[in-house]
């Protein structure tokens, strides 16, 4: 693994800290490989080949429920996807009883 690989840093257009793929496969315990495929397979946003630490972390979360739960890459993409998507309408309704106070 080359160390400018891991220390590359770029900031993107909307200012946020973007990180190699070699990072995130250090990061993340797992392989520069497996990092390419979350790409390929949608389950992550690389921009220009470069992710940012959500999409790391969105790694980590996808390989702990393979790991703890059994499943598949794209199942446990979905699991994530459907906890976000809830969290979003629990805010909208939060904020729906708020203004009807």
């Amino acid at each position: 693994m080359n160390s400018a690989g891991l220390s590359r840093v770029v900031i993107s257009e909307e200012g946020d800290r973007l990180y190699t793929f070699e990072y995130a496969a250090l990061i993340t315990q797992t392989s520069t490989a497996l990092v390419e495929r979350f790409a390929t397979l949608g389950l992550i946003s690389p921009i220009n080949s470069m992710l940012r630490s959500r999409d790391i972390a969105r790694i980590s979360q996808i390989l702990r429920l393979r790991r703890d739960l059994g499943l598949n890459l794209v199942g446990a993409a979905m699991v994530l996807d459907m906890a976000e998507e809830i969290a979003q309408l629990r805010a909208q309704l939060q904020a729906y009883r708020s203004r009807s106070s």
